[in-house]
């Protein structure tokens, strides 16, 4: 492991927990016992250290999700390898402060434009990838072609992220299993052909 990975190992759930504003520079250096000229000739500014601090969050709690959808065949068992991921996604990364494209999208958005805008990216990432599902189950008729797929999309995103901000407020990983539950059964009562 490089000087960088190192830092980036030790700072990457400071800033998802305490957020862009709330990490100092102390936390930074408390935390690697590395002094402030070792963090900056690794990384230009707290920014682009919080920038790959937050595509490392992602690496860990997001991407393999997508990974996992890639390898998976249909609309529906692809839908569904999305809420079966949500359940165990409280465990993944209760230690690691919460969802990360929710943590920087809260924390950032008058802040930081340069961070913001990645989680903006991966949140719209994340719609259009559950917007082609939705169309290619439409395409092999596994979903009902009739369907809003940007709304169910929103629907779908929204019920994931909002039931992981409702989890980590109030420590009860049920919020995620219910809101998984009422995703699954709108696909087998709303969606599914």
């Amino acid at each position: 492991m490089n000087t960088s990975e190192f830092i980036l190992d030790k700072v990457a759930p400071i800033f998802n927990k305490q957020g862009y504003i709330g990490t100092s520079l102390s936390d930074i250096t408390n935390a690697t016992g590395l002094t402030k000229g070792a963090i900056y000739c690794n990384f230009s500014n707290k920014e682009d250290l919080a920038l790959k601090a937050f595509q490392l969050n992602i690496s860990i709690a997001i991407i393999p999700l997508f990974k996992l959808i890639a390898t998976k065949e249909g609309s529906i068992n692809k839908l569904h390898t999305i809420t079966n991921y949500q359940r165990s996604y409280y465990n993944l990364v209760k230690d690691r402060g919460g969802c990360p494209m929710l943590r920087v999208g809260v924390d950032t958005k008058f802040v930081n434009p340069l961070l913001f805008e990645a989680a903006e990216k991966l949140s719209q990432k994340f719609i259009n990838g559950l917007i082609d599902i939705l169309k290619k189950g439409i395409e092999f008729n596994e979903i009902k072609s009739e369907i809003d797929v940007n709304k169910y999309a929103q629907i779908i995103l929204s019920l994931i992220e909002g039931s992981s901000l409702l989890a980590f407020t109030h420590n009860d990983e049920t919020y995620i299993t219910n809101a998984m539950d009422c995703i699954d059964n709108m696909i087998i009562e709303t969606i599914k052909k």
